[in-house]
């Protein structure tokens, strides 16, 4: 409410990752703002001008930041699990440093991502079959990753998904460019990867999503698609809950 309050709000779940994200970016930048800043961050009212600090992970080639609660329910989706246990497996792998105990409000994150996933996501997920640019171009992104085997280098993940992107799907415009200032990727290649490995519209910075989830994880979820299971598979989903 606080971000633009004279206009008309929707209040439905569907909203609720955005704002999670949203409160947690505020969170994260509270403690680098001047005063002036701080009275005009969200985060200030809403915790009577004592917000707490931020919970804040790192990974191998990352600053140190919050892991997002669209990134968790992604991770729930590929991971196939309702037990935080799991979740946190894949967590402490990428930031060893982290835990339940250590990270109190992320364990809270983990566990609410679990039941939104279970109620909201699992039910709408819309996986498509690829394309054959789209199936040519993910053969070679699980290709493209193995050298990576074992890293947890988001950036270094995210360069090789641009390298692969530049080849298949390149920005034709000549207005995008790539993070390190080379020709950039057609929106085309990120809608592909969303749609065919995650059953989403969007997603997050794949690179990031990689380096939690696991290279290894990964190329096994491009295999899954490549061969059609992932659509499959949520099909009979939808199916068996029709009949229940």
């Amino acid at each position: 409410m606080y971000i633009k309050p004279r206009e008309a709000k929707r209040l439905f779940f569907d909203v609720i990752p955005r704002q999670v994200d949203d409160y947690l970016t505020f969170l994260e930048k509270y403690p680098g703002q001047d005063a002036k800043l701080r009275l005009g961050n969200p985060v200030w009212h809403i915790h009577a001008g004592a917000p707490p600090a931020p919970e804040l992970v790192q990974g191998a080639g990352e600053r140190a930041a919050t892991i997002s609660f669209a990134m968790l329910l992604n991770l729930v989706a590929v991971a196939n699990t309702e037990e935080p246990a799991v979740l946190w497996g894949f967590i402490r792998r990428y930031a060893p440093g982290a835990s339940p105990q250590t990270h109190p409000v992320l364990d809270r994150l983990v566990t609410h991502a679990l039941a939104y996933y279970r109620d909201f996501v699992r039910p709408a997920k819309a996986y498509r079959a690829p394309s054959e640019a789209e199936r040519a171009a993910l053969a070679e992104l699980s290709e493209a990753l193995a050298p990576f085997a074992g890293s947890t280098d988001a950036d270094a993940l995210q360069a090789a998904v641009y390298d692969v992107g530049r080849s298949h799907f390149p920005d034709t415009s000549g207005k995008a460019k790539s993070p390190d200032g080379r020709p950039g990727v057609s929106q085309a290649w990120f809608s592909a990867i969303y749609g065919v490995l995650l059953g989403e519209a969007r997603g997050p910075r794949f690179g990031s999503f990689v380096a939690l989830y696991g290279v290894a994880e990964t190329r096994a979820l491009i295999a899954q698609a490549l061969a059609g299971e992932l659509v499959s598979g949520h099909a009979a989903f939808v199916a068996a809950r029709a009949a229940a």
